[in-house]
């Protein structure tokens, strides 16, 4: 029981970061019924930018490593939501009226253009964070020692997520969400300023995704330039098993995908563990095609 209690809040910590990116998937579909491929490199990204941040300014010095860390967060989350604004500007707003697969192209020429971006300027060698950012001393749960960074990973994207499903269902700015979601043509008839509301979600999604890549990089200690193709993938896999569009299945995915693979790695093998993941999915979605949460929606006539 105790192998198992430290397999499902390792399960829990890497499964949070995998929501958390998963939510830039969904909500971006849900909006524009388009996957966004570079947000893995948006993902990737803000793991760059808080290594860099936390080597020029050493916030963890001066400020603590808690407060250090949030400002960090709080800072790289602000300059990759400015990148998923002007993605959104450059690579998809021309082309909203085009068919869907020169979206579908763009989106995959912007994912390779900031790849090779971050590699020419970073290196394509693995960069490594700090060790020790913040305290890693086992705190006991359940009478079983969790090492106080799995903990406070879950802790933090748990709060970021609720903070998502707040911002989405009681306010007003989230119900215009939700509206254009449905039918972009009935928002406007209602006043919704679309484009302001799709702005708004390139600056919801790849914020969530840099705070993801910062936590990467803490958790396991080194980035590279193609991080966020798995990371991606993993993320959107996520979308898909809870639903994709919709935001609570986002959440729901990405922390079931987590602890399959934490308990696949440790009851099977490691070598399998993706394969599990994603023989759970075909699992789901021959059961659920649109996911756990995803439902039935009518089409418009």
């Amino acid at each position: 029981m105790e192998f198992f209690l430290q397999q499902l809040f390792n399960g829990l910590a890497v499964g949070g970061i995998y929501a958390l990116v998963a939510l830039g998937y969904t909500m971006v579909y849900g909006v524009m019924k388009l996957m966004n491929f570079a947000h893995g490199e948006l993902f990737t990204m803000g793991a760059f930018l808080g290594l860099t941040l936390l080597g020029t300014f050493a916030f963890t010095e001066v400020l603590g490593p808690f407060g250090g860390v949030f400002v960090l967060i709080l800072m790289v989350m602000g300059m990759v939501a400015i990148m998923g604004v002007l993605l959104e500007r450059v690579a998809y707003r021309p082309l909203r009226n085009s068919p869907r697969l020169s979206a579908i192209v763009s989106a995959l020429g912007a994912s390779i253009f900031l790849q090779n971006a971050i590699m020419l300027m970073y290196g394509a060698r693995f960069q490594v964070y700090p060790h020790g950012i913040l305290p890693n001393t086992p705190i006991s749960v359940f009478g079983v020692d969790i090492p106080l960074l799995r903990i406070l990973l879950f802790v933090v994207s748990i709060l970021m997520m609720a903070a998502l499903y707040f911002f989405v269902q009681r306010t007003r700015i989230g119900t215009a969400i939700r509206a254009a979601a449905i039918d972009q043509d009935a928002a406007r008839l209602m006043g919704i300023n679309v484009d302001r509301v799709i702005q708004i979600v390139f600056i919801i999604g790849p914020a969530l995704g840099a705070a993801a890549g910062v936590m990467v990089g803490i958790y396991y200690g080194q980035i590279n330039f193609t991080m966020g193709w798995i990371f991606g993938l993993k993320a959107f896999t996520a979308a898909i098993i809870g639903g994709i569009g919709n935001i609570p299945g986002a959440m729901l995915g990405g922390l079931l995908l987590g602890v399959l693979e934490a308990m696949g790695a440790a009851y099977i093998s490691t070598a399998w563990k993706d394969a599990i993941a994603f023989a759970v999915l075909i699992l789901i979605l021959l059961v659920r095609p649109r996911g756990i949460l995803g439902e039935r929606v009518a089409d418009k006539l």
